[in-house]
């Protein structure tokens, strides 16, 4: 259980990491698979440094957190998903919804979910590890 839910985090971290590099290298092109568009080099600039920022800070969460077992940094992309989850929520239940707009609300709830999982599951001693079995 501990191997396949550490290969998960890990997995969904390096995934983050890739779309966080996507943003940073071609805003407008990631932006658009985002449904996100710029109308200014300010908007532009708010799309690299802020999709950037919350995909690698994520993504490199999840990445150490999985390698180290360190339960604690997990909560980190939790709580940001959670806050995305939240927002999206929202504006389902203020402006509707469209076709695509459920898949990233799944992603999103399945890494909080495996990611609280991992925060409680994850940290242990290796004489723990001894005695489970693992």
């Amino acid at each position: 259980m501990r191997l396949f839910l550490t290969a998960i985090i890990f997995l969904g971290g390096l995934l983050f990491c890739f779309i966080g590099l996507g943003f940073l290298i071609s805003p407008e092109s990631q932006g658009a698979d985002f449904g996100i568009s710029a109308t200014s080099n300010t908007g532009i600039g708010a799309i690299r440094g802020d999709m950037t920022a919350f995909f690698m800070i994520s993504g490199l969460s999840m990445l150490y957190g999985a390698w180290k077992r360190n339960g604690d940094i997990l909560l980190i992309p939790a709580f940001m998903m959670g806050c995305a989850l939240l927002g999206r929520l929202i504006t389902m239940f203020t402006h509707g919804t469209d076709d695509q707009f459920f898949q990233p609300m799944m992603v999103e709830a399945v890494i909080v979910v495996v990611t609280l999982l991992g925060s409680r599951i994850l940290p242990h001693s290796v004489a723990d590890g001894i005695a489970d079995g693992d």
